[in-house]
């Protein structure tokens, strides 16, 4: 991306900050690819609240700073390259601007404050035991009863749910009408009796999804948003929020710097094999990037973007699987320890270090970016289907 010199200014200032502000051991614990405490992670939303740069997309109505695209793709390129933890999409590009767009006058001031203080988490409940990508099919129903709806069914693969006040949930509110229908937007306080919270430890020994079960939890029927049985017009309009940022340029560019950091400590920055790995996965970056900004160019135009915007997650997703690759790689045997602690209990072993010892597990987390927003074999199909017409 070319900066202007207005854009230009703007980088520097967001740069600026972020060197300020920025804890030590939140940049630390970042760049070694560690996994961060909630209220560590809390504090840093706080920190960047104070400044007008955790939720600077939104409208200025509700303590946004109506930034457009480019902007926000300079703000996350900006915010990787710094060492900074990646926001939680969920609450900040997802419900937030879900709420501006549907929520009614009491829930954008119940709710919308909340989280642009920082302080409020949400997890998303799509996905069921057999509704993934198939997500027309989910089972969870709610019954209406007086003032409420009575909520039954399970979520899977809810990302962060352990650290969640509330869940976002799609639920089934009539269940004789099409797939597609019938489908309700609803809002679920976390610490509401029936909700219960069960971790998914994965291969990489971290937890980052959960199963979430509903049992006979009672939503208010002031927390449905938008109109009943319409939930997936609300849900679709959610997934046009994060598409652009699901290229994941910054997360790339910083995974790209990681693995020339392991190169260099582990002295193959120079070998053959690495060079044109890197080089190859370099030049991948630099064409997703440059579609990135097509597509940002059509949007700023005022331009429809179609379902081609796909690629754009498809190709983003796999490369940072790939840089992935190259960092464990680069760093050789000590990268396959999953406790970094072991390396040091190894008799005349070389000193650890903390990127190796987090190196598998980032190998292995990264196996979801294929799946997570959409997986690449559903997008194959969304492409085929709506842009080749095959």
């Amino acid at each position: 991306m070319t900066d202007t010199p207005e854009l230009h200014a703007f980088r520097a200032r967001i740069r600026n900050v972020l060197r300020q502000r920025l804890p030590d051991d939140v940049r630390t614990a970042t760049r070694n690819g560690q996994q961060l405490a909630r209220d560590r992670l809390v504090a840093w939303h706080e920190i960047l609240a104070s400044e007008g740069l955790l939720v600077p997309h939104w409208p200025r109505a509700w303590g946004g700073q109506d930034w457009d695209v480019t902007q926000q793709m300079v703000y996350d390129e900006e915010v990787a390259l710094a060492d900074a933890p990646e926001l939680n999409s969920v609450t900040f590009d997802m419900i937030g601007p879900v709420l501006v767009r549907y929520g009614t006058p009491a829930q954008r001031a119940r709710f919308l404050p909340a989280i642009a203080s920082g302080r409020q988490w949400w997890c998303q409940g799509y996905s069921e035991p057999n509704a993934g990508s198939d997500l027309a099919s989910l089972a969870t129903r709610a019954e209406r009863r007086g003032d409420r709806y009575i909520v039954n069914g399970a979520k899977t693969w809810t990302s962060y749910a352990q650290y969640a006040d509330w869940m976002f949930c799609l639920a089934r509110t009539d269940r004789e009408a099409r797939p597609q229908q019938g489908i309700s937007f609803l809002l679920i306080d976390m610490r509401s009796p029936g909700v219960t919270v069960r971790p998914i430890v994965g291969i990489h020994g971290w937890v980052v999804f959960n199963e979430v079960f509903l049992d006979n939890v009672e939503v208010p029927l002031d927390q449905l948003v938008g109109e009943e049985h319409r939930g997936w017009t609300v849900a679709k309009s959610l997934l046009e929020f994060e598409r652009l940022k699901l290229a994941r340029i910054g997360e790339n560019k910083r995974r790209m710097a990681r693995a020339r950091e392991a190169a260099v400590t582990r002295g193959v920055v120079g070998a053959p094999w690495f060079r044109e790995r890197f080089a190859e996965l370099a030049m991948r970056l630099m064409a997703l990037e440059a579609n990135a900004a097509r597509f940002i160019a059509r949007q700023q135009a005022g331009e429809p973007i179609g379902a081609e915007v796909s690629m754009l997650k498809m190709r983003g997703s796999r490369l940072i699987q790939l840089w992935e690759e190259l960092t464990v790689d680069a760093l050789g045997p000590q990268a396959m320890a999953m406790d970094p602690a072991w390396l040091y209990a190894q008799a005349g072993a070389a000193p650890a270090d903390a990127l190796a010892g987090t190196a598998s597990s980032r190998r292995f987390l990264a196996r979801g970016y294929t799946i997570a927003g959409g997986s690449s074999e559903i997008q194959h199909n969304i492409l085929a289907k709506q842009v080749l017409n095959v």
